[in-house]
């Protein structure tokens, strides 16, 4: 590889079953639809959609899933060279409810491990991981190991080098306690320079508090950007001595599920782009908007021109 990548995350994979029946448990869903998932994977997508080069580092098994994985980022036009295949473990599903405008429980089937935390520092390119223009990190992948030390060994590589992001991503059915996640969620943001997440994960990572205060714990770690989301308030971004608040979008919202990673892709291009905090994170917050407005995750990541739009509507 000579050209280096645009966007490189390390993280979640699956295959997301999304119900047909909306309102309804799913023991009383009748059929679903299949699509790409995981957090990390959908940033990859959403920030290809834009025209850049990105790559996902996760594992898929050694199954009909995983190859739909590996067959699903080839049409997103994701670089799939470190998506690894574990022998033994199945490639994880995800089940949800749909239950609008906010309420999405999800149903997790990664026993008795899923793939992607087994990812070594041997599934790592660290010449590529150091090279990208950005690399992305999630919280889940420090709730245990290998992938914790592997997750620590790509931050260290980079020592706040170029633009690392690190995406709060707290679930709490992955970790043992809130003060676990806690102490490891500070111990990487001492690597990254933008943190993200929303007032509970940020309440988790650096303490409960108003947004501005969480905002302002996390620049205190060493942070060029915070951006902590406020749900249907919109989200407030804080860098130097600045913060200001990103109203949000209105729309009717459909699943919430893909809004934070279409945020997340849309938050790659506004920097690779070189935009002012406030154009990215106002354009990242629509990217947003458009997804809960659709069911699904990757299949429905938007192009640049489609936020222009919703936002041009918004005005």
């Amino acid at each position: 590889m000579t050209t280096p990548l645009d966007v490189i995350t390390i993280g979640r994979v699956s295959v997301d079953l999304y119900p047909q029946q909306h309102r309804v448990p799913l023991e009383e869903v009748r059929s679903f639809a299949k699509s790409l998932g995981g957090t990390a994977t959908n940033v990859a997508v959403a920030a290809a959609r834009y025209g850049h080069r990105t790559a996902v580092v996760t594992k898929v098994g050694n199954d009909p899933f995983g190859r739909y994985v590996r067959k699903a980022l080839a049409g997103f036009g994701v670089d799939d060279r470190w998506v690894g295949t574990d022998p033994t473990l199945r490639t994880p599903l995800v089940f949800c409810e749909v239950w609008p405008p906010d309420r999405f429980p999800l149903l997790f089937y990664r026993e008795p491990k899923a793939p992607d935390m087994n990812l070594t520092l041997g599934d790592l390119d660290l010449d590529a991981v150091m090279r990208a223009s950005i690399l992305w990190t999630t919280g889940t992948r420090l709730s245990d190991e290998p992938s914790r030390s592997t997750t620590f060994a790509a931050l260290a590589t980079r020592e706040r080098s170029g633009i690392t992001i690190h995406d709060l991503d707290y679930r709490p059915m992955f970790w043992t306690s809130r003060e676990e996640a806690g102490a490891q969620q500070r111990r990487a943001l001492r690597y990254a320079t933008v943190a993200v997440g929303n007032q509970d994960e940020c309440a988790v990572a650096v303490g409960p508090g108003e947004p501005e205060t969480q905002a302002r714990r996390l620049l205190d770690l060493g942070l060029d950007l915070a951006i902590v989301k406020l749900g249907p308030e919109g989200v407030l971004v804080a860098w130097g001595d600045r913060t200001e608040h990103v109203a949000p979008v209105s729309i009717d919202v459909v699943c919430g599920l893909g809004a934070g990673d279409a945020f997340g892709g849309a938050l790659c291009h506004g920097l690779l782009e070189g935009w002012d905090p406030v154009e990215t994170v106002t354009f990242a917050n629509a990217a947003g908007a458009h997804v809960a407005a659709r069911l699904g995750c990757a299949d429905e990541m938007p192009t640049e021109s489609e936020v222009r739009q919703l936002l041009e509507g918004a005005a």
